[in-house]
């Protein structure tokens, strides 16, 4: 008698997750009962077009906002049962973001910024420190660690911005257009770096774009639509 297989329990489970929001006299539904697993150590491209929900997704994941119904699983932790304060301490401990437009604190140099996510969820030893300092080694920019943000380009502070996502060695890393502030060169390196720090660290990497390039890097793309996942040839129809 043949045993059945068993597939692996998923590290990301999303189950009939609905969001909607008020805007003026309308109620514009983001989301709809949508449902996506992702398994462990994957890297999964959400492509959509603007508007359609990607942002709103993250945030949902992250638990910077809660959903209308629906529930979040993340690595066994249901995080639609966390009040507001525990999402929060979840976030800075478990969750890498990486934004569009970097959000890198102007009045901090660039070592503050990386060690910041450390200094939050009161972390700061040598062995920390340490740590950083090899991030920052890694995105090839250890020699600008008392610079300020507004003395690099684009691409260097979207390298700084995957090494503050990375430090504090989260459980998965959101990127939310990562390349959509770059030009197409800097984008490229951008990608091949994010790709290559987060699969030495088996991190599992949820990346939103419009772009088609951007999606490539993935093991996996679905397509954000009217609400709901749709793989590839699904999309089309």
């Amino acid at each position: 008698m043949q045993t059945p297989m068993t597939l692996p329990t998923p590290f990301l489970h999303i189950q009939n997750l609905s969001k909607s929001y008020q805007e003026g006299t309308q109620r514009r539904v983001v989301l709809r009962a949508a449902s996506l697993s992702i398994a462990p150590g994957e890297f999964v491209a959400i492509v959509g077009k603007s508007g359609s929900g990607k942002s709103t997704l993250l945030n949902l994941i992250s638990g910077i906002d809660y959903p209308d119904s629906g529930s979040i699983l993340l690595d066994g932790r249901n995080l639609t049962e966390l009040d507001e304060r525990s999402r929060t301490l979840f976030r800075r401990k478990h969750i890498g973001f990486i934004f569009q437009f970097f959000n890198l604190i102007p009045t901090l140099t660039v070592w503050e910024n990386v060690i910041l996510p450390l200094e939050l969820g009161g972390r700061k030893n040598g062995r920390d420190n340490h740590h950083a300092a090899a991030m920052l080694e890694a995105v090839g920019l250890l020699d600008r660690r008392d610079t300020f943000p507004d003395r690099l380009s684009g691409g260097e502070q979207q390298r700084v911005a995957i090494a503050r996502a990375l430090v504090h060695d989260p459980l998965l890393v959101l990127a939310d257009e990562p390349t959509g502030n770059l030009d197409e060169e800097t984008g490229r390196q951008v990608l091949d770096l994010l790709d290559s720090l987060t699969r030495q660290q088996g991190k599992n990497l949820i990346l939103v774009t419009h772009s088609a390039e951007a999606a490539s890097y993935a093991d996996r793309v679905l397509y954000l639509r009217e609400g709901k996942f749709y793989a590839g040839s699904q999309a089309e129809s």
